[in-house]
């Protein structure tokens, strides 16, 4: 008698819907695309709480609205997606975060801080831990790398892509930043994370893919 493989299990963690103030679109849709393509399955999550702003993506201009991230979020999802106090570490395989502004502006601190010394969410910060604890495998695409440094320690290796500016703060923060074009990862074995530029360098939709999708691989190999 034969039994089937039960399949992987990837919690994501959204940001709201949108480039400039949530979830990049496309990074998420790539990655929910290519989790589902490899036969595993994956369950959406955000924080229940206000996002930084809302931007009219005709004009630019900041909205004078407030919008709570898991609400917006829940349009990437098509509705299925839980709180991020609900998400448990030991329910799931593996961790994907997405970029977008919102991973900087929503999540953590980055994109506002300033002079002052960037801070991540608590409630980001300890859904992340149980993944670390357990030695699971976490991905991070585009400007959530930042974040490298918060959830794994000094001396964790990830990659925005190029951007010397970007990579500057991640050193300052205590991580190690790799260069590494559109196409390819960064994987730190010691951390199991697997990090990868996406939008921080990708000029079309294809071109983001590439690498989205090696990531998205890469983590389920190490599950």
């Amino acid at each position: 008698m034969t039994h089937e493989r039960e399949s992987k299990k990837v919690a994501i963690i959204l940001s709201g819907c949108g480039v400039f103030d949530g979830s990049e679109i496309y990074e998420t849709v790539l990655t929910l695309l290519r989790i589902d393509q490899n036969g595993a399955t994956y369950q959406c999550f955000a924080p229940d709480a206000p996002q930084y702003h809302a931007l009219n993506y005709l004009t630019g201009e900041e909205l004078a609205e407030n919008r709570n991230m898991l609400v917006e979020a829940a349009r990437l999802a098509r509705g299925d997606i839980k709180p991020l106090s609900e998400l448990k570490g030991t329910d799931f395989d593996a961790l994907i975060i997405p970029g977008g502004f919102g991973a900087a502006k929503n999540l953590c601190n980055f994109a506002v801080k300033g002079s002052e010394p960037m801070k991540v969410r608590e409630d980001v910060a300890q859904a992340v831990q149980p993944f670390k604890a357990s030695n699971k495998p976490v991905g991070l695409m585009c400007i959530a790398p930042v974040m490298a440094a918060a959830f794994f320690g000094e001396g964790v290796q990830c990659t925005i892509g190029s951007d010397p500016d970007t990579a500057a703060a991640i050193s300052a923060f205590g991580a190690k930043h790799m260069e590494c074009p559109v196409h390819d990862v960064i994987v730190d074995e010691k951390h199991k994370l697997v990090t990868t530029p996406a939008y921080m360098l990708a000029h079309s939709i294809s071109d983001a893919s590439t690498g989205i999708f090696k990531l998205v691989d890469t983590v389920l190999a190490l599950s």
